[in-house]
């Protein structure tokens, strides 16, 4: 994840009166789903993106708070157990979980919401109905193992098991609501931000301003 709740983003910040629609963006590792939603927040100022908890630890430049909450173990599991998340999974040996009271807080605040969650979390669609899901896939397997490779943060078996669980977590896109194919990453981003677009002209978005427009004709 990769922007503080707290802070405002942008300038010239309007927050919107209504409930903000929440977006579920997932991706096999490696896709790129990470830098798309940071250029989504550093653009759009009515974006938030919910930030997960994890028990791993942080890498090179992420901030506690900003890009996750990073836990200990007994602590995320004491939050399960609290149910204070909407989903959680172990992936790759580290809980990763998304908060409700994070979530709900932002969109009654007025901010589209990002959920930014590894397929296996994905499971969250069941919780949130009303939510749209998206899928971002690479151009192709080739260009997938490049990127993986040229992170530099994981090691050759990490690597190779991240490939082979690829093809599983692709085929887990058909029960998404939208694909984004990112083969450029200028393109990638105006495509998800005209499903966002779209989904603020759905009629359940619009009922607000229907009912208000009726009351005041």
């Amino acid at each position: 994840m990769l922007q503080s709740t707290d802070n405002p983003i942008g300038t010239d910040i309007m927050k919107p009166h209504k409930k903000g629609n929440i977006f579920i963006i997932s991706a096999a590792s490696g896709t790129g789903k990470t830098t798309l939603v940071s250029r989504l927040l550093k653009n759009n100022a009515d974006l938030r993106v919910s930030v997960s908890h994890t028990t791993r630890q942080p890498r090179e430049g992420e901030q506690h708070g900003v890009h996750y909450h990073f836990v200990p173990k007994e602590e995320f599991e004491s939050l399960i157990k609290q149910k204070a998340f909407l989903e959680h999974a172990n992936v790759f040996g580290n809980y990763y979980g998304t908060s409700i009271a994070g979530v709900n807080s932002l969109s009654e605040e007025g901010y589209d919401v990002i959920l930014e969650i590894d397929v296996q979390g994905a499971q969250v669609r069941k919780s949130l109905p009303e939510a749209s899901s998206i899928f971002i896939l690479p151009p192709s397997f080739e260009v997938l193992a490049e990127r993986l490779i040229g992170r530099g943060t994981d090691s050759e078996e990490v690597i190779q098991t991240r490939l082979s669980k690829a093809r599983h977590e692709i085929e887990q896109s058909v029960l998404f609501d939208y694909i984004v194919v990112n083969d450029d990453l200028d393109r990638a981003e105006a495509d998800l931000l005209h499903i966002i677009k779209a989904g603020r002209l759905k009629k359940s978005s619009q009922q607000g301003f229907i009912s208000n427009l009726l009351e005041n004709s």
